[in-house]
């Protein structure tokens, strides 16, 4: 499952009962991935959603075990996916902690937890374009411009045969003990044949990927 944050001052208002709203996504802002949101990619989810008659559930920091409250709005408009939701005040404890953090301003972001149904790629502007995505849930998130780095998130990635980028690359790399300059000198150049030479700039297929999943799996630093 992709992870993707809202700006840093997503949450625009929070009632001390716990209702709050903000924005999800913002359409075509282009994130540190060079990945970005087109407008209403969501319509067939949130269809999806309103035919089964289901909420989302507002998680704790993309935590699927610690639910905080409910999505009762989420449409999308000239600006992005907005949501209204509510927190669990009375029965969840990070509940009571996000509301404290919202009402202080300490708390302030917004991140969504999706798959990818159908994205687009620029070769020219290397950008990556996420035309139609599946909703799974919306996080509260106290650090939203960090929490589509983290290396699970990457890993999950490859281990569902998806696309990762070169940045992406090169942070497997430094987990694996290399330094950030050597780290980024090999992604930049392995990263960019091994792209290649499956015809699509920055992707690869999923034999590709099954490939690259299963050397990073059994990688280990020389010993000396």
């Amino acid at each position: 499952m992709h992870r993707k944050s809202s700006d840093d001052l997503a949450i625009k208002s929070v009632s001390d009962e716990g209702r709050f709203s903000g924005y999800l996504s913002r359409w075509n802002v282009v994130d540190h991935h060079r990945e970005r949101v087109a407008p209403f990619a969501f319509q067939e989810s949130l269809a999806a959603l309103e035919a089964k008659g289901r909420k989302l559930p507002v998680l704790w920091q993309h935590r699927a075990d610690e639910p905080v409250g409910d999505w009762d709005v989420l449409r999308e408009d000239d600006i992005g996916l907005y949501g209204e939701g509510n927190l669990w005040l009375d029965v969840a404890p990070n509940a009571r902690l996000a509301h404290r953090g919202m009402k202080s301003g300490a708390i302030t972001g917004l991140s969504i937890g999706f798959r990818v149904k159908a994205q687009s790629f620029d070769d020219g502007g290397r950008i990556r374009t996420l035309k139609s995505i599946e909703l799974h849930e919306g996080s509260i998130v106290t650090a939203p411009a960090l929490d589509e780095a983290r290396i699970d998130t990457i890993k999950q990635k490859l281990a569902a045969g998806e696309e990762i980028t070169e940045r992406e690359f090169g942070k497997i790399l430094r987990e694996k003990g290399f330094s950030r300059s050597d780290a980024d000198a090999i992604a930049s150049v392995g990263f960019k044949a091994w792209a290649a030479g499956a015809a699509r700039p920055q992707q690869a297929d999923r034999a590709g990927m099954d490939a690259l999943a299963a050397q990073l799996r059994g990688f280990s630093l020389p010993k000396f």
